[in-house]
């Protein structure tokens, strides 16, 4: 069976952590600014980690990615 392709678009939006963990960006933080908080805005700068129902998923995706 040949070698399976790493999905482009997931590579671009998800990183593995050392322990394996699947990492993402927050949403809400694209446009529509002003009407936001600093202090929420500041909170979403941060990483967050997939949840794991979704991580199995994602993990197949990237799963040549270190």
């Amino acid at each position: 069976m040949p070698k399976m392709k790493t999905h482009r678009g997931a590579a671009k939006r998800f990183k593995k952590t050392g322990t394996g963990k699947i990492k993402r960006a927050q949403a809400y933080k694209r446009h529509i600014l002003e009407s936001k908080s600093p202090a929420r805005k500041r909170k979403l700068r941060k990483g967050a980690l997939v949840a794991s129902g979704d991580a199995k998923r994602i993990k197949q995706l990237i799963a040549y990615m270190k």
